[in-house]
C-alpha cells in the first residue's frame, strides 16, 4: 500500500496563491491515479485535480484555470497549484491514490487545511 501525507495548507489572503504537496511513500505513484480532493465545512468531499498514472490530468469545473495538478515521479511527490484563492476555495484538501490494477484499492491522506479570509 501507500502512505500519503499533505502539507502546504494555511491561512491566505483573497487573491493569493498557495501551493500543496503530497508526499507518497511504500509505493511509486506511477501505478496510481493520483487526486486532490477537498471538503468544505458542512460539503461533500469533492474532486477538484486528478493525474493519471500516465500522466494526463484533469480538472473540475469550479477549479479550472486557477489549479494545476502535477507530480514528480523521481521524489514520489504531487502538487497543487491554486492561484487566485478565493474564500469559497475553503477547505480541508486531501491527496488521494487508486491503485490502477486494483482501483477497489483507495488511499487517502490526512487532510491539510486551507483558508482563504482577509
Amino acid at each position: 500500500q501507500v502512505r500519503l501525507v499533505e502539507s502546504g495548507g494555511g491561512l491566505v489572503h483573497p487573491g493569493g496563491s498557495l501551493t500543496l504537496s503530497c508526499a507518497a511513500s511504500g509505493s511509486t505513484i506511477n501505478i496510481y491515479n493520483m487526486a486532490w480532493y477537498r471538503q468544505a465545512p458542512g460539503k461533500q468531499r469533492d474532486l477538484v485535480a486528478a493525474i493519471t498514472a500516465g500522466g494526463i490530468s484533469t480538472y473540475a469545473n469550479t477549479v479550472k484555470g486557477r489549479f494545476t495538478i502535477s507530480r514528480n515521479t523521481a521524489t514520489n511527490m504531487v502538487y497543487l497549484q491554486i492561484n487566485s484563492l478565493q474564500p469559497e476555495d475553503t477547505a480541508v484538501y486531501y491527496c488521494n491514490a487508486r491503485d490502477t490494477l486494483a482501483p477497489s484499492n483507495a488511499y487517502w491522506g490526512q487532510g491539510t487545511q486551507v483558508t482563504v479570509s482577509g
